[in-house]
C-alpha cells in the first residue's frame, strides 16, 4: 500500500485539497488503547448518517477538515463558501446531536473535553475533542445553504428532523469503520485510489464522476467516453447512501454499472468504487463539494453533468455549472469539465447535446434519469438508445417501488414521464413524423401513450438515419453490387408499368371526343389529356433504376492508372 506523506504528492499530477490528505483512522495498539478509554468517556449516540460522515472525515474524503467545524468556520462556509483561512469549502461540517439523552450529555461538556461518539447499538465509533460549543440556528443554516426554509426541500427537512439546537466543533479520531455490506469488496478509500492511479497504473490524469440515484445510462456514457478521449483514467463513484426510497436500490445500480463497464468500456481505464457520502441536497454547493471529493481521491478532472445534485425546481437549470464562476481554477485545484444535457438524436444517430447537434426536438429522445426510473417501474425496458439493455435489465429488478398502484399510477404522473423522455410525442404523430393537428397535453396522456411512444422509438429510433443512408447510398454506390437487386428490379417494373399506362392513355386521347355525349359515362378530350399529363409526371417521379453501366461516366482519371501506384515519372 502507498505510504502517502505530504511531500510525496509533489510527484503526482494532483494534490489533496488544502495540501494534505487527512488520516484520522486509529490502528493497532493505539486503537486498542483508545477503545478502552472511549468506554470511560461521556457518550453521545449518533445516527448512521453521522457515522458515515465521521468515516469520510477520518479517511481524508473531506480533506483538509479533521473534524466538525467551529463556529467561525461554520459561519464562514455558510456565508462565503470558504473556511476562515480562505480555502474553498462549500458546505458546513456541523455536529448538533438531537435527543433528550444527548442534550443532557452536551450540557455537561466544556471546551477541551473529549466525548465518545457511539452508533445505535452503543459501539464506540470515534472520539471527539471539543474545541467549540455554539448555538445551532436551523433557519440560518437552511437559508444560507439551500436558499430556502421550505420544509418540502429535502435538505431543509433533514435539518429539522436530524439536528439539535447546540453544535459541537472539534477534531475526531476514528475507532471503528462501517462494514459496507455488498459494497465492501468494491470499497476504495482515497489512499487506495492515489496508489492505484499513480503508482500502479501510472496515469497522468484521472477524471472523477459521481452519480446519484440512477442506473448507468447513455448520457453518463457519453460524458465518460468524451473524457476518455484525452484523459488516462476514470473513477466512477455511484453514491450508495441516503437515497430516496423510490429510487433504484444501490446494489442494483452498482451491478448495472459493472455489466456495462465489462461490455462497453476499455479494460483497465475505468475504476468503479461506491461512494458512501451522505446526501446534503445542497444543489450547486453540493456539486462543488463533489468536485473537491474527486480531488481528494486523486482526480485531476471533475466531470459535471447538467443537473448534478439537482433538487427538483429549487435551482436554475444550469446552477451546477454557473456556481464554478465564483472560484478561480487555482483555488479549486481540479479541472472542471461541464457537460450540457445529453439526449439521443435519431437524425444524427448518436448521443449529443445542444452544443453539438442542430436538429429539431422532433428527432430527440431525452435521457431523463427520473423518466428512466419511471419506465422501469412500469415494467418497460427503456429504448437501447438511452439505456444499454445490460444496465436496464438489472436496474429493473432493483427499482422501488415496483409496478403501479391500484389506480394504474406510478410515482410520477405518466404524462410528465412521457414529456421528459419523448418530447416529440406531444406534437408529432410519430418519431420524426408529421405534426398533430392538435397537440396532446400532459394531463391527457395515459399508460397506453407511454407504451405507444416506447414502441415507436424501439421500432424507429435507428430507422430514420438508416433510411437516410439508404437513400444516399442508392445514388452514391458506384459499385452496384452494394445495392439490393430487388430494389432496382422494382424500379424497373414501376417504370415499365407506368410507361404502359402512358401508352394506353395516348391512344385514349386520340380517340376522345372534344365534347362527351354523357359527362357521367364518357370523357372528353380535355379530361383525357389531363390524365395523360399526370401519368407522365408520375413517370418522372419514379426513381431511376441505376445499373453499373449508368456509372461509367463517374470513373475517370487524368493519368494512366498505374502512375497512381508509385512513382509519378512516366515510363518510356
Amino acid at each position: 500500500m502507498l505510504n502517502i506523506t505530504e511531500n510525496k504528492f509533489a510527484n503526482y499530477p494532483q494534490q489533496p485539497h488544502g495540501g494534505k490528505l487527512v488520516d484520522k483512522v486509529l490502528t493497532g495498539q493505539e486503537r486498542d488503547d483508545e477503545l478502552v478509554r472511549a468506554k470511560q468517556l461521556p457518550s453521545i449516540m449518533v445516527d448512521l448518517e453521522a457515522v458515515i460522515t465521521l468515516e469520510m472525515i477520518a479517511t481524508g474524503v473531506l480533506s483538509p477538515n479533521e473534524g466538525f467545524m467551529n463556529e467561525d468556520d461554520y459561519k464562514s462556509v455558510l456565508e462565503k463558501g470558504r473556511l476562515t483561512d480562505g480555502t474553498v469549502w462549500p458546505v458546513p461540517l456541523s455536529f448538533a446531536p438531537t435527543g433528550n439523552r444527548n442534550s443532557e450529555i452536551i450540557k455537561s461538556l466544556s471546551v477541551g473535553d473529549e466525548v465518545t461518539l457511539s452508533n445505535e447499538i452503543n459501539e464506540p465509533v470515534a472520539i471527539l475533542k471539543i474545541e467549540d460549543i455554539f448555538a445551532y440556528d436551523k433557519d440560518y443554516r437552511a437559508a444560507h445553504l439551500f436558499g430556502t426554509t421550505d420544509r418540502n426541500h429535502p435538505g431543509v427537512d433533514a435539518i429539522y428532523r436530524r439536528m439539535g439546537n447546540v453544535a459541537l466543533g472539534g477534531k475526531i479520531r476514528l475507532l471503528n469503520r462501517v462494514d459496507w455490506g455488498p459494497f465492501e469488496k468494491l470499497r476504495l478509500e482515497p489512499k487506495d485510489t492515489w496508489h492505484e492511479f499513480y503508482e500502479v497504473k501510472k496515469f497522468r490524469s484521472t477524471a472523477g464522476f459521481i452519480t446519484g440515484a440512477n442506473p448507468l445510462h447513455r448520457g453518463h456514457e457519453y460524458i465518460h467516453k468524451n473524457a476518455l478521449e484525452e484523459i488516462d483514467g476514470l473513477l466512477l463513484q455511484p453514491l450508495v447512501e441516503m437515497a430516496k426510497r423510490e429510487y433504484t436500490r444501490h446494489e442494483f445500480r452498482m451491478l448495472s454499472y459493472r455489466a456495462v463497464l465489462d461490455t462497453y468500456y476499455p479494460k483497465g481505464r475505468s475504476i468503479l468504487a461506491p461512494l458512501r457520502v451522505t446526501y446534503i441536497f445542497a444543489g450547486p454547493r453540493e456539486t462543488v463539494l463533489h468536485a473537491l471529493i474527486m480531488k481528494n481521491y486523486g482526480c485531476t478532472h471533475a466531470l459535471i453533468g447538467r443537473d448534478h445534485a439537482g433538487i427538483g425546481d429549487y435551482y436554475d437549470k444550469y446552477a451546477s455549472h454557473s456556481i464554478f464562476d465564483q472560484f478561480k481554477p487555482e483555488e479549486l485545484g481540479i479541472e472542471v469539465r461541464l457537460f450540457h444535457e445529453v439526449f439521443y438524436c435519431t437524425r444524427c444517430d448518436t448521443p449529443a447535446t445542444a452544443q453539438s447537434c442542430p436538429h429539431d426536438e422532433k428527432y430527440r429522445i431525452n435521457i431523463s434519469g427520473t423518466g428512466i426510473r419511471e419506465m422501469l417501474r412500469h415494467g418497460i425496458m427503456p429504448p437501447k438508445e438511452i439505456v444499454r439493455p445490460e444496465s436496464a435489465r438489472i436496474a429493473i429488478q432493483g427499482v422501488q417501488p415496483k409496478g403501479l398502484d391500484e389506480f394504474e399510477n406510478s410515482i410520477s404522473p405518466v404524462g410528465k414521464t412521457i414529456k421528459s423522455m419523448f418530447p416529440f410525442y406531444l406534437n408529432q404523430t410519430r418519431l420524426g413524423g408529421m405534426k398533430r393537428k392538435t397537440p396532446l397535453t400532459v394531463e391527457e396522456l395515459t399508460n397506453f401513450d407511454l407504451e405507444a411512444a416506447n414502441l415507436d422509438v424501439r421500432a424507429n429510433a435507428d430507422r430514420i438515419y438508416r433510411e437516410i443512408f439508404e437513400e444516399y447510398s442508392s445514388v452514391g454506390d458506384t459499385n452496384r453490387n452494394m445495392q439490393p437487386e430487388w430494389v432496382m428490379n422494382a424500379r424497373e417494373s414501376l417504370i415499365a408499368q407506368q410507361e404502359m399506362v402512358i401508352n394506353d392513355l395516348k391512344e385514349k386521347v386520340k380517340q376522345a371526343p372534344v365534347t362527351a355525349s354523357d359527362e357521367f359515362m364518357y370523357q372528353d378530350k380535355g379530361e383525357a389529356e389531363r390524365e395523360l399529363d399526370v401519368a407522365e409526371k408520375i413517370l418522372k417521379d419514379i426513381p431511376k433504376a441505376l445499373r453499373a453501366n449508368d456509372f461509367d461516366y463517374r470513373s475517370w482519371n487524368a493519368l494512366p492508372y498505374k502512375r497512381y501506384r508509385g512513382s509519378d515519372e512516366p515510363t518510356e
